[in-house]
């Protein structure tokens, strides 16, 4: 795919995926939908690729929905995506399914306004960091619409059910402090700090960690929020173990240990995930 309204590079083993409409705001389209699912296939396609930042372009992260078609914006959805039954799906869930399902740690640098979908697509992000001038903003109601992107699922979750209900039901703008203080954010930062930030938290991941290591924890923690008991995550646990105590990878992370030098693993991501869930390597979960 030829990418129009993002951009996408890799260097030091991570992948930068930039919202790429600065004089809209990086507001969000059915095409940049289409864009970011295609960049994280190919994030998740490529060993090379070990953590994912994604930023905007310009003063803004992203302004939410592009507002251009007027009062027929949400007219069907945000999306030009039907299922099997020919309902049409809301373009920003199809896309923070695909970023939940992501084989690859996910960091957001949100370097401005977050609105909308722009703040929404972040919840399956792994983390967040903001810019000190951000301003984050879950609208829907203001706009006579409702939480969508699977954000009553991910946001009580991750800041509890009581700040999720104000901030969803006022839709007030949200400053840094307020998305940090809430446990949105894991951090705030000086504009020119916050890219600095980012990548030396994703290259952290990708200098010292196993790469299938890491894609199995991601899994791990994100599947176990919503298990009926601990019993769960210590099948799936027990599973993983088992697969990757026997694995090149855990010889290299001791042997490198006890040689006090750094490790060099040598499985990818692409051709060595265990199977440890019953739908791990089912097309429609990648």
């Amino acid at each position: 795919m030829t990418y129009e309204q993002i951009a996408y590079e890799v260097a030091e083993h991570v992948a930068t995926i930039t919202l790429d409409r600065p004089d809209r705001l990086n507001a969000f389209t059915s095409r940049m939908m289409h864009e970011l699912i295609d960049a994280f296939d190919h994030s998740d396609a490529d060993d090379e690729v070990r953590a994912v930042v994604v930023t905007g372009r310009g003063r803004g992260f992203c302004a939410g929905a592009d507002l251009g078609g007027g009062a027929e914006t949400f007219a069907h959805g945000g999306s030009d995506v039907s299922d099997q039954s020919g309902v049409i799906r809301d373009g920003g869930g199809i896309l923070t399914l695909r970023i939940y399902n992501s084989l690859k740690p996910v960091i957001a640098a949100i370097n401005g306004a977050a609105v909308g979908v722009g703040v929404t697509m972040t919840l399956p992000m792994d983390i967040r960091l903001v810019s000190t001038g951000a301003k984050i903003g879950f609208v829907f109601n203001r706009r006579g619409i409702n939480p969508e992107a699977c954000s009553s699922w991910f946001l009580p979750r991750l800041v509890g059910i009581q700040t999720a209900a104000e901030w969803v039901y006022t839709g007030r703008l949200l400053t840094a402090a307020d998305v940090v203080a809430g446990g949105f954010a894991r951090s705030a930062h000086p504009p020119e700090e916050l890219l600095p930030a980012a990548y030396s938290l994703a290259r952290e991941i990708a200098e010292h960690c196993a790469p299938v290591s890491v894609t199995l924890s991601r899994q791990l923690m994100w599947r176990m929020l919503t298990a009926d008991h601990p019993m769960e995550a210590h099948r799936a646990d027990s599973r993983a173990i088992n697969s990757r105590g026997r694995s090149a990878d855990a010889a290299e992370g001791v042997t490198s240990f006890l040689e006090k030098r750094p490790a060099v693993f040598p499985l990818g991501v692409s051709d060595s995930l265990p199977d440890v869930f019953p739908d791990w390597l089912e097309p429609e979960f990648h």
